[in-house]
């Protein structure tokens, strides 16, 4: 029996292609036949993966598995497949997002529900990596559906991180951390603001440090800069890292004084998993995923108003009370999140699938 993944796009370090190639892992080592097959993939990955137009014809007996995130050729091609099919949600952005910005990611958008609806009829198995995306796997009109949490490689966080990059920002300021694309359900325009009024009614000695790709959506990082200018806030005030390598990321959550994330949207938030591995407090919008990725840890928050967000900030950096309180709680969820057995769920989907 084969049991192979479509991927789109498989990038090394990123979540969904980490998923991939643990869960190809484990079905080799099970003594199956295995493949990650993508439209596209990073330098290096050539000898852990094949391009789609190689695809050897499966048969009944097999599994196939489409980690969906994006629509593409792949959508089609699966749908037609005679073995048996299983997706594994990762989530789409609502259009609504993008309609300021970019109108080519709203017919992006747009096209990606609607083939991953088209998907309906076709598939044994959907799960999804958190349980809003399940929810919404449900809404859709998939018949089985099932939670299956990220793989995260938490031994990629044990690395030494980059010393030169930690003393960069460990200094007096209070360091306000958010890590993601740098797209408009990320709601950076809304950290900004509550920089401003920290450093005007609070501390001057602030800074808001986002790490991720800036070119993702060039509009609405434009949009940002121009914000950050209205307000006068100054390079060593706002610091937009673009993509940066582990050792630095690490180094960045460590010289830290609390994660802040105003997303509007998320699918699940591998950041925050990062934080609570850091022993960096979290505040987050409660919405979407979020309050099941954090289960019970970090700070909650229904409110997003300026001066709400940058007291309870000022309190959770620098009352070591609560601070303390608040990385205990989130210790213990991240223990629990590791004691999630993966691969116990897929001898058991096999199983199921099988039968």
């Amino acid at each position: 029996m084969r049991i192979d993944q479509l991927v789109p796009a498989f990038h090394s370090g990123d979540a969904i292609g980490d998923t991939a190639f643990h869960m190809k892992n484990f079905f080799l080592s099970g003594g199956l036949t295995s493949e990650i097959y993508c439209l596209s993939r990073d330098k290096g990955l050539e000898e852990d993966s094949k391009l789609f137009s190689e695809y050897q014809a499966s048969h009944h007996s097999d599994i196939t598995i489409l980690h969906f995130a994006l629509p593409s050729p792949l959508t089609k091609a699966f749908a037609r497949l005679p073995s048996r099919k299983v997706i594994i949600y990762h989530n789409l952005t609502p259009q609504k997002f993008f309609k300021d910005f970019s109108q080519e990611m709203v017919r992006i958008s747009r096209l990606g529900r609607e083939e991953l609806h088209s998907l309906v009829p076709h598939v044994a198995l959907a799960l999804a990596d958190s349980e809003f995306n399940r929810q919404e796997l449900e809404q859709m009109g998939f018949k089985r559906t099932k939670v299956f949490p990220l793989f995260v490689d938490f031994e990629k966080y044990n690395k030494p991180m980059s010393r030169f990059f930690h003393a960069l920002f460990d200094d007096e300021r209070t360091n306000i951390l958010f890590v993601g694309r740098i797209v408009p359900n990320k709601k950076i325009d809304d950290l900004i603001r509550v920089v401003f009024y920290f450093k005007k009614y609070i501390s001057p000695l602030v800074r808001l440090i986002v790490v991720g790709k800036t070119s993702s959506l060039p509009e609405y990082f434009q949009s940002l800069i121009r914000l950050a200018d209205e307000f006068y806030l100054q390079p060593e005030e706002i610091c937009f890292t673009g993509h940066i390598p582990d050792e630095e990321m690490f180094s960045l959550y460590r010289a830290s004084d609390v994660f802040l994330s105003l997303s509007e949207h998320e699918g699940f938030g591998l950041p925050f998993i990062e934080s609570m591995v850091f022993d960096l407090p979290i505040i987050a919008y409660d919405c979407t995923a979020v309050p099941y990725t954090l289960d019970g840890a970090g700070v909650l928050i229904r409110n997003k108003r300026v001066d709400y967000v940058a007291e309870l900030i000022d309190t959770v950096a620098h009352d070591e009370g609560i601070r303390k309180k608040i990385i205990l709680g989130q210790s213990q969820r991240l223990k629990r999140f590791k004691e999630i057995d993966n691969q116990k769920f897929l001898m058991r989907m096999i199983g199921e699938l099988t039968k």
